[in-house]
């Protein structure tokens, strides 16, 4: 836990440094999401720092997780969020995951969805499981995807 909130810490004050470099106003919010340290940016036009589809997020989120690693000398699986994206995506995938558990269930077929990010497949997977049918990832980045299947 307390790792957790020193890496926290340390992506807090690099970003600080990012948003002060970019002449960007944001206030930041540092948590402990389960097994990860999750920091939120939120401010008045940060849509830049998401880009389309949270690319620049997930660059910005690397970038953070290095200067973590700088410091700490240990691979951090940090979560970044801006301006409640990511908060907002989750959601989203929930839902369509359901509304596929649902459609498999039914049809007894197996269902692929498009290539996502490691972080909307881990929404998708754990959503389907709760729903208490598997899931599995196939194909190779960047075009890697989840597939819904049958019990």
């Amino acid at each position: 836990m307390q790792l957790l909130e020193r890496e926290g810490d340390i992506a807090a004050d690099y970003l600080e440094e990012l948003l002060d470099i970019a002449d960007l106003d944001g206030d930041l919010d540092i948590d402990v999401d389960g097994d990860r340290a999750a920091v939120s940016i939120v401010g008045a036009d940060l849509s830049q720092l998401v880009g389309r589809d949270g690319e620049v997020l997930e660059a910005l989120q690397e970038l953070t997780r290095l200067a973590v690693f700088r410091e700490t000398g240990d691979r951090s699986r940090l979560m970044l969020d801006i301006s409640g994206y990511r908060a907002e995506k989750r959601q989203q995938l929930v839902e369509l995951a359901e509304r596929l558990v649902a459609q498999v269930r039914e049809s007894g077929e197996p269902v692929s969805l498009d290539p996502m990010s490691p972080f909307e497949r881990k929404v998708v997977h754990d959503a389907v499981a709760a729903a208490g049918l598997t899931s599995e990832s196939e194909g190779a980045e960047p075009r890697r995807f989840v597939v819904i299947v049958p019990a």
